[in-house]
């Protein structure tokens, strides 16, 4: 027997399967059961290191579900059926990804798969749903990695992973010259946790560091634990970089907001991913003002769909929906697109078949509150660039790249007082 749930993890799925008005814990679903519902199957992280996200993730779909059921659900054929999501807790472990999406497609005998939370896990998910030809929409997963492996059968809403701290270099060499200084004089500090989507994110910046000739002083990774990376800040604090960055996923957010404040460290520009995540202003107040957080999606966007309206029109239902949250993290709402990305395809190809699925998802062309979706060959949206928001006055505001900003970035920053 496997172990699906734990203590209140399994309260947790719980009150899912009560919020979306299926039995996400019931034996064994088809496609389209007596209730005429379709069941799209997803392991993951409802327990281990990444189960605020994976929390995010499920609370994105479960949203969608049920916004998409209240309109009707989808037509297919000229029948109507419901949408519903079965869940197994993959405790944050790649290869139990695998095992436990070999169980929802072999036992569950379930055919469609919202993608788990996470590179690592996704990277294992991908090749059991290529081998078995299970159409998967995936938006957690970001690590380009994922798409050079010829998969054929994985979607992907979200932008990749080399593109969340890029544009932040770029917006460094903009300040520095509009300042007086060369580009090339600036000097990055940056610590990232070993995982494939945050390798990733290195890789990309230290491709556009190059491009405008910055040196690199502290390329460290974080420790396995994510708990303390007083050593890396050790160094940030003798060599007194421009730009200091950092990406360790909810943990690591708040281990280096955390300890910058500790050691009294400060920079000019200073970057961390997965700022909303780890509830950064909530949790540090003052001490996060300034901090620059890429993020895949944002309220102030001028994107819509029929489902929810506008991208604010998302933020203020699913707040209202949800007052746990004090912002919408992007997870959540690349959730919700994800389930929109489903219902699409179910309308366009007009079957349950997996494969005229698979060719639905392939074409898909379309504008959701979260953004443009087009899949290139590979299975990545090209139609989707990244932002940055600034966290200014306890608010996160889009800040660049220009075209999106919705404020001036405040620069250089201000040392917490």
């Amino acid at each position: 027997m496997h172990k699906q749930f734990q203590g209140s993890a399994l309260a947790r799925a719980l009150a899912i399967s009560a919020a979306i008005g299926v039995g996400a814990l019931a034996g064994t679903p088809t496609n389209a059961n007596a209730e005429d519902t379709i069941t799209l199957g997803s392991a993951i992280s409802i327990t281990g290191k990444y189960s605020q996200e994976g929390k995010n993730a499920s609370d994105g779909y479960n949203f969608a579900v049920k916004a998409i059921n209240d309109k009707g659900g989808v037509k297919i054929g000229g029948k109507p059926y419901k949408l519903a999501v079965k869940y197994y807790d993959d405790e944050s472990t790649p290869s139990r990804t695998a095992q436990l999406l070999e169980r929802i497609i072999n036992q569950d005998g379930i055919k469609f798969v919202l993608g788990p939370y996470g590179s690592g896990p996704t990277k294992a998910a991908a090749p059991v749903t290529e081998k078995y030809k299970i159409p998967m929409v995936e938006a957690e997963g970001a690590s380009r990695s994922l798409f050079t492996q010829g998969y054929r059968y994985m979607f992907a809403a979200l932008s990749t992973s080399d593109q969340y701290l890029s544009p932040l270099i770029d917006l460094a060499a903009e300040l520095a010259e509009k300042n007086g200084k060369k580009p090339g004089d600036l000097k990055i500090a940056m610590a990232f946790e070993n995982d494939p989507f945050s390798l990733d994110v290195r890789a990309g910046v230290v491709e556009t560091a190059k491009k405008h000739n910055m040196k690199i002083v502290v390329d460290d990774k974080m420790p396995r634990d994510l708990s303390d990376i007083s050593a890396t800040l050790t160094k940030i604090k003798a060599l007194k970089p421009d730009v200091i960055l950092f990406s360790g996923h909810t943990k690591g957010a708040a281990t280096s907001t955390r300890q910058m404040k500790e050691m009294g460290i400060n920079a000019s520009i200073i970057g961390v991913t997965h700022c909303e995540s780890a509830k950064l202003t909530s949790q540090f107040g003052a001490a996060a003002e300034g901090i620059l957080c890429p993020t895949q999606w944002s309220e102030t966007l001028k994107y819509k769909d029929d489902v929810f309206g506008t991208a604010m029109d998302y933020n203020k239902a699913f707040l209202a929906a949800h007052p746990e949250y004090k912002n919408v993290p992007y997870q959540v709402a690349q959730g919700s697109a994800a389930v929109e990305i489903w219902a699409d395809a179910f309308r366009r190809a007009q079957s349950l078949d997996p494969e005229k699925l698979r060719d639905a998802l392939a074409a898909t062309d379309m504008q959701t509150f979260y953004g443009n979706i087009k899949f290139s060959p590979e299975g990545n949206n090209i139609a989707k660039p990244m932002v940055l928001r600034q966290i200014q006055g306890g608010k996160y505001v889009v800040v660049a790249p220009t075209k999106y900003a919705a404020d001036p970035v405040v620069y250089p920053r201000k040392a917490p007082q």
